[in-house]
Formats: C-alpha cells, structure tokens, sequence
C-alpha cells in the first residue's frame, strides 16, 4: 500500500475533526510536555502531527522551536491555515517519519500521538526507534502514545498494534528509561472511546546509541 497516498486521501476528504483521533485539546500530552521541558526554548517535535491541535497548545504556552513532521502534505497544510500568521513560527516538514532526514541531537522533546501504533512490523518499529535515537539529546524526553492492549485493532482502514505500558517501552529498549505510564479513555468525534496508553521515556545518556536496543 501506498501509505502517502492513503493518508493524504484520509485528510483530503475528512475535516480535521472528523478523523477519529481528533482531540480539540490535546491536554495530556501539554501537560506532560510542559513538566518535562519548562523552558519555552526547549525543541519539540511533534511526529505524525498532522492537523494535531497539539501545536496551537504549545504556541499558546510560550513554545517556539516546535517542529510539526508528517507525511501527509494536505495534513500540514490544514494545520497551518488554522494557525494563520503563527505558523510561521513552526518548522514544517513533510516526511516519513523512517525514512526522514533527522537533525542529530536536536530535539529536548519528542512526541508522537498514534503513529507508532501503525508500525505493524518489527524492522519498522526498530527504524522508528533507531531515529528516535538518533534526533533527540542524550537526557532528552521521548512521549508516545498508542492504543493501549484493549484499544481498537483497527483505524482508517490500517491494522494497528496495540500496547501495554510494558510492551510499549519494550519496543525502545535500554536506552530509554521509562519515567510514567497514563491511560486515556480517548471518546472520538462520533462518541466512541478508544483506550490509549502513554509512555514517557528518558534517552539514557549512559547507554551509547548503537547498543541501545
């Protein structure tokens, strides 16, 4: 499958807040970013962000080296029209998140809401965790959510993989030490809920890169 075309096709033909994973705020993953890097100078990047409200929320708390990275061209563009004349102050990029050319060290935080979860194979999830790696700072902050283990099997038509807090932060291994698990009892827009699970990992500076798995 082509997944650019799938998704460009999902954003093209559903409003932002018809897409089930709309949140009008996204207020776990601000809370959770905003006790982890307090600092507005902190680097961010949302991954998968897509049409995320999360952006507007981050702007709104003082935040201003936040990168928005998806693979969905017509997502980034809704996003940037919402946010008008401050979306020149995101860095935008249009990448696969495996295959994207990633500054090294470069982010405080990173975050991902219902991408990782699309990862269906173990060299796919390998490679996401290899750039993970690879982009934030050694002490840096790595937040992603899924659905959790009695979520849906399903969504836009994509099979998932869903997630205890264990096997979540098994997938990233010993360079990354767990801080918190949460669990979100997320109610879509067409009022059905879906069970998430967040895991808030720190990049162990004391286990090099290319033992980290």
């Amino acid at each position: 499958m082509d997944l650019k075309a799938h998704w460009e096709t999902v954003y093209r033909t559903k409003r932002p807040h018809e897409v089930s994973w709309f949140q009008r705020e996204a207020r776990m993953s601000l809370e959770l970013i905003r006790r982890i890097a307090p600092e507005p100078a902190s680097a961010i990047v949302d991954v998968g962000g897509g049409a995320s409200t999360l952006v507007d929320g981050l702007l709104a708390a003082g935040y201003r080296r936040i990168t928005v990275l998806d693979l969905s061209a017509a997502a980034l563009t809704e996003a940037r029209r919402r946010l008008g004349s401050a979306s020149a102050e995101v860095n935008w990029v249009e990448a696969d998140i495996l295959a994207a050319d990633l500054p090294r060290a470069a982010f405080d935080v990173w975050h991902d809401r219902a991408v990782f979860h699309f990862l269906t194979t173990a060299g796919d999830r390998a490679r996401y965790v290899a750039q993970a790696r690879l982009a934030v700072k050694p002490g840096g902050y790595v937040l992603v959510a899924t659905f959790a283990d009695d979520g849906p099997t399903r969504c836009s038509g994509l099979p998932v993989t869903r997630y205890t807090p264990v096997e979540l932060h098994g997938e990233f291994g010993s360079g990354f030490r767990l801080v918190e698990s949460r669990r979100e009892e997320h109610v879509t827009p067409a009022g059905a809920t879906q069970a998430f699970v967040y895991c808030l990992c720190q990049v162990d500076p004391a286990v090099p890169s290319h033992v980290a798995a």
